[in-house]
């Protein structure tokens, strides 16, 4: 029985978890430095990858007033109040937002308070908020508090402001020494699921919900620990009557949680589809890893390279390179449920691959950052097939390569009940000569592999 469960048995849950949650932080308070607060050795060196890259995950919060909640010793509330409006700092320990105050007291954008986010008594007011921020905040919170929480912070948020939060899920990371750990090391769909869940109205009855804009698993842990358990979700207030387009297409429809494991039973472990070019009546019998070899073959991928991967699925494909070839590989995907099914097959497998929803029609990366991009049965989704090969191309370092292997039709005008068939499920199909003079402009042609249909 963990430490949460025996203090339960001595009084009311939501007493007991705050003062299990409590003890254990004012235990690792006493030394108020970042190793400490991090609960790993290597916290210096995580933290030099770590804080500039959550910021980097934010939306421009600049004049605009920020709630940080949890705050701790200020590794970000510094940097947050460098171009935000306002800082509102809270932290449940008083040493430790003494010592965020002592740290970062002299930016007079920014204010302080000790205060537990739980606490029915912390009153703040409803549509003030443009950016609410927490760093492992909600592991320490019982899933009751959670969805309290979530309601109240919904109510703070103006509309088309933000919540950014980062948890610990699966297992720990750190490495120091803990006597009890009355951490919640959840799922990463049990967060998604209540955010996604919440609403909130004003007065005049409007209802308002949250629209997941990204999620992913934070890079420098995988760089430095192959570990994808540091996820972070940005949320973005919105009327309720705002629809979900193309990502609830894919949720609700094409690749429901049911569906996705159906596609995994056929295609095999890490797999919704073949991606190998044969035909449907024998689809069945390819062994996807015997595909996805023989195409990860033709890159000559080297140690160290990093390859993007549009359309990732639940992840296959890419530990398949990360393992195989000791590659880096970032797997993006539109559907919600893809990805949160690719972090839990990444439990424990200790290899250099990260995850995140994203739309690769809006995505940016720097000019030559990947030295392969790969997609799999996915472009068939995008209509502006042009657009998507230019942003190809400047993410390719020089001489990097491409690999796509794409569904395509008959030349010729499909029939009535093909064509039908193809606006229903939002597809742009082209013939392979049509398909293949798109890439000819970006240079792409001789990385291409076809898939008919």
């Amino acid at each position: 029985m963990d430490a949460a469960a025996v203090a339960a048995a001595n009084g009311t849950p939501e007493v007991e978890e705050r003062k299990a949650q409590r003890s254990y932080w004012e235990e690792h308070s006493r030394d108020l430095t970042v190793e400490a607060m991090m609960l790993d050795s290597r916290a210096a060196e995580l933290d030099k990858e770590d804080r500039p890259e959550v910021l980097s995950l934010l939306p421009s919060y600049e004049g605009k007033s920020v709630l940080e909640l949890g705050a701790g010793i200020g590794r970000f509330t510094g940097e947050l109040a460098k171009t935000a409006g306002h800082v509102f700092a809270l932290d449940f320990i008083e040493s430790v937002i003494k010592k965020n105050e002592s740290t970062n007291g002299h930016y007079k954008n920014t204010s302080f308070m000790c205060a537990d986010v739980t606490s029915p008594d912390l009153i703040i007011e409803e549509n003030s908020v443009d950016l609410i921020f927490s760093n492992w905040l909600l592991m320490y919170l019982s899933d009751e508090e959670i969805d309290k929480l979530a309601e109240r912070m919904v109510k703070w948020l103006k509309v088309g402001g933000y919540i950014f939060f980062r948890e610990s899920c699966f297992h720990q990371s750190g490495d120091l020494e803990r006597k009890v750990n009355p951490t919640h090391y959840r799922e990463p769909r049990f967060y998604t699921k209540v955010f996604k869940e919440c609403q909130a109205f004003n007065r005049d009855g409007t209802s308002f919900n949250l629209s997941l804009v990204t999620f992913k698993c934070i890079g420098a842990y995988v760089e430095i620990k192959k570990d994808q358990n540091q996820i972070c979700w940005l949320w973005k207030k919105v009327h309720s009557s705002e629809d979900g387009g193309f990502q609830s297409f894919l949720d609700n429809v094409q690749y429901k949680a049911s569906g996705i494991l159906r596609y995994e039973r056929i295609f095999g472990d890490g797999y919704v589809s073949t991606g190998g070019v044969v035909p449907l009546n024998v689809i069945i019998y390819h062994h996807p890893p015997e595909t996805t070899k023989e195409f990860v073959d033709r890159l000559d991928l080297k140690p160290g390279q990093k390859v993007l991967d549009v359309g990732c699925g639940i992840g296959g494909g890419d530990f398949y390179m990360a393992e195989e070839y000791g590659t880096h590989v970032v797997g993006i995907d539109l559907s919600i449920n893809m990805i949160l099914f690719a972090l839990e097959r990444a439990v424990g497998r200790k290899c250099s691959v990260e995850f995140e929803v994203a739309d690769c029609t809006t995505k940016t990366y720097p000019d030559h950052t990947f030295d392969v991009i790969y997609s799999r049965d996915t472009i068939l989704h995008i209509q502006d097939k042009p657009s998507l090969f230019k942003s190809f191309f400047k993410w390719l370092k020089p001489g990097g390569k491409v690999l796509i292997s794409d569904y395509c039709r008959s030349p010729g005008k499909p029939s009535e009940e093909f064509a039908a068939y193809i606006k229903q499920r939002g597809y742009d199909l082209h013939d392979v000569d049509a398909y293949g003079q798109v890439l000819v402009t970006w240079k792409f042609l001789r990385f291409m592999l076809v898939q008919f249909l």
